[in-house]
């Protein structure tokens, strides 16, 4: 089974102290285990990117350029990277039939990005955000064994 990584599953990772990070850590590795395909966008190394250079204080990792380059190099060779594909007709249909608005704009587009690629199931902390779709396979972290 194909399955897209949530920007929050490396994230999480990226920050040791967080109660999380263990979390994350045993769901990658018990789907790797059973074979399943680890898929990022590069959406998510865009959001990976705008966290991991942001300073501390303002809720960011606070890592250099060379440091966030270092992660994200890192990223795309631990994960498959999806090609770039015309995403936004997808786009545009789950943000109106869904009705999203706001951050999980997001969302939708990975969420896009899945239909597009035939990815079914999303690794996410915000199991919550991804309910609405029905077409996806919405896994939480902590329930991966």
């Amino acid at each position: 089974m194909a399955i897209l990584l949530h920007t929050n599953i490396f994230l999480r990772i990226a920050q040791p102290h967080s109660a999380h990070s263990p979390v994350a850590e045993r769901a990658l590795d018990a789907l790797r285990f059973t074979g399943e395909t680890l898929h990022i966008t590069s959406q998510n190394l865009v959001e990976f990117w705008a966290v991991a250079t942001r300073p501390a204080m303002e809720n960011g990792l606070g890592l250099t350029v060379e440091q966030a380059m270092g992660q994200v190099l890192d990223l795309k060779r631990l994960f498959v990277l999806l090609p770039e594909a015309p995403l936004q007709s997808e786009w545009e249909r789950r943000v109106t039939t869904y009705r999203v608005s706001g951050k999980n704009s997001h969302d939708a587009r990975l969420v896009a990005a899945m239909m597009v690629h035939g990815i079914g199931s999303v690794l996410t902390f915000n199991v919550q955000d991804f309910t609405r779709y029905a077409s996806i396979t919405v896994l939480d972290p902590s329930l991966v064994v």
